[in-house]
């Protein structure tokens, strides 16, 4: 299921795009909402394991985590 960016949730996924022929997608697990809409950022931890934090862009696609109702927090 994709979400608008101001909806995204801690746990949610954002998954970038290659911007080019052969490049493969990145994807992150949103650990914290950081600001209100529409300037929000992310702490988030990419899929090669480094945290940060990331403004989205329009190559960005928010995807709503499978995780057990009432659970809210990131897994650490």
């Amino acid at each position: 299921m994709t979400k608008p960016a101001h909806a995204a949730e801690v746990g949610d996924l954002i998954v970038i795009t290659g911007h080019y022929v052969g490049e493969s997608e990145r994807v992150a697990e949103i650990l914290e909402v950081v600001g209100e809409p529409p300037d929000e950022r992310y702490r988030v931890r990419w899929d090669d394991g480094h945290e940060s934090v990331y403004f989205p862009g329009s190559d960005a696609t928010f995807k709503h985590s499978v995780r057990p109702p009432g659970t809210r927090k990131a897994k650490r």
